[in-house]
């Protein structure tokens, strides 16, 4: 039962970055307003109903690793050791996310997301939803004791960082001089 679970698992998980591949090299291609769905399904192979079975809107194929990026923010709240203060972990994962977000081949996805309104608008409706996904973890620490107002602030604050270091000149130092701002900030809030 477990090798036919975890060989089921490593199948969809295959489909799932098929499509996304295919629909991004398309997008790239011919533009992401050009590019129909059914032309995606086509191109991967798949039925729509299995597309959509993987992404709930078009707009989910650029940022297919958006769930992933959410369980991560939280995880480096409820993760980390137990001796380990929030900032420096908060910090170690925007650098890693935005060291994804800004590696090679990158810059195009990102000028094709600054060319669409629908995906600006997904982005940003991603971004409050991973702010709400943080502060809850924060919220939920016994340790850290602070009200659910600063952890609302402080999960913004950490969830805009990743997009300012993007596009920052030199993204790891942006994130470090954000993260100088957070952290005092997340200081101030101490009870």
């Amino acid at each position: 039962m477990t090798v036919q679970s975890g060989r089921r698992e490593r199948k969809k998980a295959a489909t799932r970055q098929k499509i996304a591949d295919t629909a991004l090299r398309l997008f790239l291609e011919r533009g992401y307003e050009a590019v129909g769905i059914r032309e995606i399904a086509a191109e991967a192979d798949v039925a729509v109903t299995t597309l959509f079975s993987h992404f709930a809107s078009k707009e989910a194929l650029v940022f297919e690793q958006d769930a992933d990026f959410e369980h991560r923010l939280a995880q480096a709240v409820t993760g980390r050791a137990p001796d380990e203060p929030l900032m420096p972990a908060l910090r170690r994962e925007m650098h890693a996310m935005v060291r994804h977000c800004t590696a090679d081949g990158a810059a195009p996805v990102w000028r094709m997301i600054d060319g669409s309104t629908s995906l600006r608008e997904y982005e940003e409706s991603m971004r409050l939803r991973h702010a709400k996904s943080l502060a809850a973890a924060i919220a939920a620490d016994p340790g850290l004791s602070r009200t659910a107002t600063a952890c609302r602030t402080i999960a913004g604050f950490v969830v805009d960082a990743h997009a300012l270091a993007r596009e920052a000149a030199d993204p790891e130092a942006a994130v470090d001089e954000i993260f100088g701002m957070i952290e005092a900030a997340w200081e101030s809030t101490a009870t």
